[in-house]
C-alpha cells in the first residue's frame, strides 16, 4: 500500500522524549540510525529523507547531492562544523540548531574550567591520594574574585558563561566583534575591540565562538604569546580554535599556566596526545553540552526544528542560513 509518510532520520543517541515526539506524529516515518554510520550507508539512508537530525555524523555537498528529497538538517546542539551550509542553502534547505537547549551546560562546564584550574582540584586530589599532604603549601591555589576574564564569543552560551563569571566577582571583558558594544556594557562586561591588546592583561581565556575559516588557529603561538604568563585557557567551543601544538609548547614553558579543554582537533583525541600527559591540563570528552538534563531539551528542540519546518511553521531563530525560508 502506497504510504504519504515523511521519512525523518534519527541517531539512536538522540534524547528519548525527541524520538517520542517525532514517533507521536501519524504523518511521519522515524528512522533511528546508529551515531556511527558510515557516510557511504548514511548517504543511501538519506536518500528518500525529508529530515533529518545529526549528532556526529557530516551533512556535506555529496550528502545533500544524494537526499533528493531532503526539506531540513537539523543539528542536535549547536556546533555546525561538519555541515556545509552552502550546499544546504542551494538547495533551500534550511540547517537548524538547538538554540539554547545546551547552553547552560556549556557554560558550567566553562566556568567548571575556571573554578578546577584556579583552586588546582586535580593536583589538591593527588596529594591527597598520594600520601603528600605535607606538599600542600608548595604550590597554593588562587581565588578568581577580581581576576579578569575574557570571554571570545558573546552568543547563547558566552553571555550565560559571563553571568556566572561576574556572580564570582570576576572582571569580565568580551571580544565580539559582531556583537553591538552597548549590549555588552548593558549586562554589566567590558567590549575588547583588540583582542591581542586585551589578552595580557587576562587571568583567564574561554574561548565560545563557532568554528569557522576565521577563527581557525584563533589562538595560535603568536597570540598565546600575548596571553599575560601564568594565566589559563579553556575551549569547550570546537577544536582547532586552539592550535595544539602550540598550547603544548606554552603549556611546558611555563607561559600559559593551565588549560581546560572539552574539544579537540580530531575526536576521539588519541590517548597518546601530548596534551593529556600534563598535569596543568584538565581535559574532558566533547562533553560539555551534554548533562542529563540537556540530552532532552535538546532531543525536543531538535524534533521541535524538523517538524516546524515540515509543517511550513519553522523557528527562523535557530536557523543558521534564514535566508532559506524567503
Amino acid at each position: 500500500m502506497a504510504t504519504n509518510k515523511r521519512k525523518v532520520l534519527l541517531p539512536h543517541t538522540m534524547g528519548k522524549q525527541g524520538i517520542a515526539l517525532m514517533q507521536s506524529r501519524e504523518d511521519i516515518e522515524t528512522i533511528i540510525y546508529p551515531a556511527g554510520i558510515s557516510q557511504a550507508d548514511f548517504r543511501i539512508l538519506a536518500a528518500d529523507a525529508a529530515g533529518v537530525a545529526l549528532s556526529g555524523t557530516a551533512f556535506k555537498q555529496a550528502e545533500m547531492d544524494a537526499a533528493l528529497a531532503m526539506q531540513v538538517v537539523a543539528r542536535i546542539g549547536v556546533g555546525y562544523d561538519a555541515v556545509e551550509v552552502p550546499a544546504l542553502t542551494a538547495r533551500g534547505v534550511p540547517l537548524m540548531v538547538a538554540g539554547s537547549a545546551n547552553s547552560v551546560s556549556v557554560a558550567e562546564q566553562a566556568f567548571h574550567f575556571i573554578i578546577a584550574l584556579a583552586k588546582l582540584n586535580h593536583q589538591m586530589d593527588r596529594l591527597v591520594k598520594d600520601d603528600k599532604w605535607t606538599s600542600r603549601h608548595a604550590t597554593p591555589p588562587m581565588e578568581i574574585s577580581g581576576k579578569t576574564v575574557i570571554i571570545v564569543g558573546f552568543g547563547r552560551i558566552g553571555t550565560r558563561s559571563a553571568r556566572r563569571c561576574l556572580a564570582f566577582d570576576m572582571n569580565v571583558c568580551i571580544y565580539d566583534p559582531f556583537v553591538d558594544q552597548a549590549a555588552i556594557v548593558a549586562a554589566g562586561c567590558t567590549p575588547v575591540a583588540d583582542l591581542d591588546a586585551a589578552l595580557p592583561g587576562a587571568d583567564f581565556v574561554s574561548i565560545h565562538c563557532p568554528k569557522s575559516p576565521a577563527t581557525v588557529d584563533l589562538f595560535n603561538a603568536a597570540r598565546l604569546a600575548r596571553m599575560k604568563k601564568g594565566a589559563y585557557l579553556i575551549n569547550t567551543a570546537r577544536g582547532g580554535i586552539v592550535n595544539e601544538a602550540d598550547l603544548y609548547a606554552a603549556l611546558t614553558t611555563g607561559h600559559i599556566a593551565g588549560a581546560g579543554l572539552d574539544v579537540f582537533d580530531l575526536e576521539p583525541t588519541p590517548t597518546n596526545n601530548p596534551l593529556l600527559r600534563l598535569p596543568n591540563v584538565i581535559a574532558s570528552p566533547h562533553m560539555a553540552g551534554v548533562t542529563v538534563e540537556s540530552i532532552q531539551s535538546m532531543a525536543v528542540a531538535t524534533a521541535q526544528n524538523i517538524l516546524g519546518v515540515l509543517d511550513g511553521t519553522p523557528n527562523a531563530g535557530n536557523a543558521i542560513n534564514p535566508e532559506v525560508f524567503g
